[in-house]
């Protein structure tokens, strides 16, 4: 597999570098007039610096929204299995305390089952652990699917368009303010979701 924390490593490691030379464009916005007198906005150059709103493409990009549906699907399975053996291991304390209360067992058979107790919240804790591992390594598998998918495309994307640079915007960074022509995401969210459907209907 690529290493694909290229998403989130782009938007660190470029930050510093590009973070001045985009915010010197200003909030000038790229139109120009068309010849019926439509505004339409014009397109980054070849050689450009450009780039996308990941924010924007993983919440509409098809494949984001598939592999998000199956993996929370995932973690409520998950979740609920945990709540049903947390919930159990509440109801045989709770048992347990109530019989100690009343004096319905011995000392000694008091003992045996505490511990006994004992051990299988242990292992309830183990259990629970290993589950939230489990959400974690999900939620991480499907990042790397995302990242691998988009960074593949956009080799491809960028071998026909030549810019100098793409970069990864999120939450308003690096990218604080930008010629609107220098802004893909459009473009290349429809080219990712046209690929992606494509694959799918290969696959059927």
């Amino acid at each position: 597999m690529k290493n694909t924390s290229l998403i989130l490593s782009v938007i660190s490691l470029v930050a510093v570098v590009v973070f001045g030379v985009l915010t010197l464009t200003g909030k000038k916005t790229a139109n120009v007039e068309a010849a019926e007198g439509e505004t339409v906005v014009a397109e980054a150059g070849k050689g450009a610096i450009v780039y996308i709103d990941l924010d924007r493409i993983l919440m509409d990009y098809d494949m984001a929204n598939d592999l998000r549906s199956v993996v929370e699907t995932k973690v409520q399975n998950i979740q609920a299995e945990v709540n049903r053996r947390g919930k159990k291991l509440e109801n045989d304390v709770k048992s347990f305390q109530e019989k100690i209360d009343k004096g319905l067992m011995t000392r000694s058979v008091a003992e045996a089952q505490g511990q006994k107790l004992q051990q299988q919240e242990v292992e309830f804790n183990n259990y629970a652990a290993q589950k939230q591992q489990e959400i974690q390594e999900e939620q991480v598998v499907m990042m790397n699917q995302l990242g691998d998918a988009i960074q593949t495309y956009l080799e491809k994307y960028n071998a026909e368009k030549q810019y100098a640079m793409i970069i990864t915007n999120s939450g308003g960074a690096p990218v604080i303010t930008a010629d609107a022509s220098l802004d893909i995401t459009e473009d290349v969210l429809a080219g990712l979701n046209e690929e992606y459907i494509k694959t799918k209907n290969e696959k059927k």
